[in-house]
């Protein structure tokens, strides 16, 4: 469980066999002093105790620990059910000289807690910022727009506080409910930011263009004049992967652009496949070199029918033995879901597929076209 710091901050608790582990050291060496003959002292291994403490507790309980550890090396040394051991040796050369070591690394374990301590407040800084920067860039999506459902998933990356640039979003239009996911080059702020200049760019076009090619030119049009401002070889690396995807209201289509990104997958009853563009646009930023030749599919798409968007975090995750995500084979064997169970149930899989460890932030969106609802007879007659 998380503990609070003084700045009000969650700093991850260590594990609690890491804070259980001096008592544990303490006992072992319980068990084998009394077995031990006189010219191996195990108590001398007590020099460690105030180390061992340092990994989990702050500097105030390894300053106690290693009182503890003092008095209890002369406690072992003067007691004579301890491997026949004499009053005496308690004042003994090489148990003064034990008492020493201890003490001098009770400091060292002291320092070495609080200088601890200090990392994980950093530590914990810095995630604060990065989950707020994450926040902020991907706001929560309404979970229904119009006669779509919407559910998101969006799944960091094991690396301490990594920020990356999958970015997602849901825009209800006088077009229809358009939709975009899309995954930045590169990781960190600059990725970020691209992120952040590429989903300004969707929120206004989606609302001004009135067709998924315009959206799509628009975005890169703004991409492009951002990256002319920038110096050095950044500019080459601020490209998108992206999918633009539109729901018309009176339509049973959906429209797709696919700019140099994963498939999504179309979920129709029982029938789940990938909607694999017939000519592939350029990723964003890059038609400036390559032609801006953007294309649509319209695919149909009905009442009960759900589009799964994703980043190339899902079909990347690797197993064990290094196979990847079979993303298709999965959904296929999971049968009709709803968007929030398809989610979570994805969520789930890929955690057990991958052994608990990702190695890349991961986004996905659900959008499930709900069926037509007809009016009570009984109502329509009043």
């Amino acid at each position: 469980m998380p503990r609070v710091s003084s700045t009000g901050l969650r700093v991850p608790a260590p594990p609690g066999w890491l804070r259980w582990l001096p008592a544990i050291y303490v006992v072992v060496l319980l068990l084998l002093e009394p077995i031990t003959p006189v010219q191996w002292p195990v108590s001398f291994l007590l020099i460690a105790l105030p180390v061992v403490a340092a990994y989990a507790h702050g500097p105030a309980f390894v300053g106690a620990i290693t009182v503890f550890a003092v008095g209890f090396e002369a406690i072992l040394a003067g007691t004579p059910c301890c491997a026949g051991r004499a009053v005496g040796y308690i004042g003994e050369r090489h148990y003064v000289a034990s008492y020493i070591s201890t003490a001098l690394v009770g400091v060292l374990g002291t320092i070495l807690a609080a200088s601890r301590m200090r990392r994980e407040r950093t530590l914990a800084t810095v995630r604060s910022v990065a989950e707020t920067a994450q926040r902020v860039l991907l706001r929560p999506v309404p979970r229904r727009l119009g006669q779509v459902s919407i559910e998101t998933l969006y799944l960091s990356a094991a690396a301490e506080a990594r920020i990356g640039g999958d970015l997602y979003e849901a825009v209800p239009t006088n077009y229809g409910v358009r939709l975009l996911i899309g995954d930045v080059r590169g990781k960190g702020l600059v990725a970020v930011e691209t992120a952040a200049t590429m989903l300004g760019a969707f929120r206004e076009a989606a609302h001004d263009e009135p067709d998924l090619i315009g959206v799509a030119r628009r975005v890169e049009r703004s991409m492009t004049r951002r990256a002319e401002q920038l110096e050095g070889n950044e500019v080459a690396e601020r490209f998108v992967t992206a999918v633009f995807a539109e729901i018309p209201d009176h339509e049973p289509v959906v429209r797709t652009v696919n700019c140099g990104h994963p498939p999504p997958l179309r979920i129709g009853g029982d029938e789940v496949g990938e909607l694999e563009p017939t000519d592939p646009s350029p990723p964003i930023n890059i038609g400036v070199m390559v032609g801006d030749g953007y294309h649509m599919d319209v695919t149909p798409f009905g009442p009960g029918d759900q589009l799964l968007l994703y980043t190339d975090g899902v079909t990347e995750t690797r197993a064990s033995d290094g196979t990847f995500y079979p993303l298709l084979e999965r959904v296929r064997s999971w049968g009709p879901l709803p968007p929030q169970e398809l989610l979570a149930h994805l969520h789930r899989d890929l955690i057990a597929f991958s052994g608990g460890t990702l190695d890349d932030d991961t986004a996905a969106l659900a959008a499930y076209r709900l069926p037509v609802e007809v009016p009570d007879c009984r109502e329509a007659a009043d």
